[in-house]
């Protein structure tokens, strides 16, 4: 293998398919996995493989499985399904460890792989570390004869992981008609059968992947989709997932989008009320809405913020005992019944509290408003240089001051690209606006 610079990223390895993802790096990213675990004392390690439908999730799924079975562990095949079902199954099936093949909500021309430890959680640091090591100096044994890894199958895994959600459940949903846009992912056939197995009346679109319209116009990312088809079918809710259904995003029975904040408000206070929150904490990112953090303090909820992005949710959740914690754009993880987010329990939560209390998904929703929040990506050509431009604190200090209590400022590099990103929540979102622009300006003359 060629020198390559840090594979794993905050959510596994990530590329355009057979041009950074190929089939050969699939291939040794299988063999290492399995040596890396065997030098934990793992003997003959299975490790559950699944993927969502891309088309080259195909031959990246064969990949892998060899370079599994080659260094001696067995491949446990679980189809396309969803990534929260391959780190519950993981677990479930006694694995030593999960894969999955996704890019999650990105384009069909983009791929991943990432790996889950036994437990269902990420796979741990060190063990990602010595992969990553061994795929950029490939060996190990090739095991021959009977020492060879094997491909298995799960032919129960679907029905599993459906009965473990439909159990988290609070209410049936009779009489409740729910849209559901699957983003033509890995949940298009899980996601309409376990509203249905609860009683709701579906209606199922983007609901027919052909490898390549996966997430396009549509999905948790697109969530006007789902809104319109709403109100198309007079139903009474509607739940959009991103490509590998990490992500819930929702929509009332009047068309209007409810993002991850307002299910995040809903069901902390819920579990508060029931002394089922512990600590009456709740963990988001630095992005989460001034209403979020308004709305849990008023019900006596300590907020906790940690970087964007679901890891770094999960790791302070883990850090501080909390069970509840999410993100803005819908992921959200229950840790009495996930290891990770997952967009399918969090519409059987969310909708079946609806069922419960006999609120209406609006009514849930309303448990936070929802300040005005107005985010300026600016093109820079020095993002590092933002820690030390003091002209730019300067004016985000001047427009703290004018907003006080009733809005925010977040001014923060973007980690991937040369972008300094401005956010502002006001008031009113021609406040908003008018201190993004200033602050943005500012940005735009210092670092540009």
């Amino acid at each position: 293998m060629p020198a390559m610079g840090r594979l794993f990223g905050t959510d596994g390895v990530r590329g355009i398919a057979n041009a950074e993802l190929t089939g050969e790096l699939a291939y040794h990213l299988g063999r290492a996995a399995v040596v890396a675990l065997t030098e934990v004392g793992e003997r003959r390690p299975h490790i559950a493989v699944g993927r969502d439908p891309r088309a080259s999730g195909e031959f990246l799924e064969a990949a892998l499985v060899a370079g599994i079975c080659s260094a001696g562990g067995d491949a446990l095949l679980l189809g396309v399904c969803t990534t929260p079902a391959v780190a519950f199954l993981t677990k479930d099936l006694g694995a030593a460890a999960g894969a999955v093949i996704s890019a999650s909500h990105n384009p069909a021309e983009d791929n991943g792989i990432k790996f889950f430890g036994a437990t269902g959680y990420k796979l741990r640091d060190d063990l990602e570390d010595e992969i990553e090591r061994m795929v950029a100096v490939p060996d190990g044994p090739r095991p021959t004869g009977r020492a060879i890894g094997r491909v298995l199958r799960a032919p129960d895994a679907a029905a599993r992981y459906l009965d473990h959600l439909e159990g988290s459940a609070e209410a049936r949903l009779d009489g409740m008609r729910v849209v559901v846009d699957c983003a033509n992912g890995a949940a298009s056939g899980a996601a309409p059968d376990l509203l249905r197995r609860l009683g709701a009346d579906v209606v199922a679109i983007n609901d027919a992947p052909d490898g390549w319209n996966i997430n396009h116009g549509c999905g948790a990312t697109v969530p006007g989709v789902v809104a319109r088809a709403v109100l198309e079918h007079g139903a009474d809710a509607g739940v959009a997932h991103d490509g590998d259904a990490d992500r819930a995003i929702f929509a009332d029975g009047r068309g209007t989008v409810i993002d991850g904040d307002q299910v995040l408000a809903a069901c902390a206070i819920a579990l508060r009320d029931e002394g089922a929150l512990p600590g009456d904490l709740v963990v988001t990112t630095v992005m989460a809405n001034l209403g979020l953090r308004v709305a849990l303090r008023d019900a006596g909820i300590e907020v906790v913020e940690t970087k964007v992005g679901d890891r770094y949710v999960l790791e302070e959740m883990l850090r501080r005992g909390a069970r509840l914690g999410g993100e803005q754009s819908g992921h959200l993880i229950f840790l009495d019944h996930a290891t990770t987010g997952d967009g399918l329990l969090t519409a059987v939560r969310f909708l079946t509290l609806a069922g419960r209390t006999g609120a209406t998904v609006a009514e849930l929703a309303a448990r936070m408003t929802r300040f005005p929040q107005v985010l300026r990506n600016v093109q820079v050509a020095d993002r590092e240089g933002l820690e030390g431009a003091a002209a730019v604190w300067e004016a985000v200090r001047a427009a703290e001051a004018e907003l006080g209590e009733a809005g925010r400022v977040l001014v923060r590099p973007s980690g991937t690209e040369p972008l300094v990103r401005v956010m502002v929540e006001a008031a009113s979102e021609p406040e908003a606006a008018r201190h993004a622009a200033a602050i943005a300006e500012v940005v735009r003359s210092t670092l540009g």
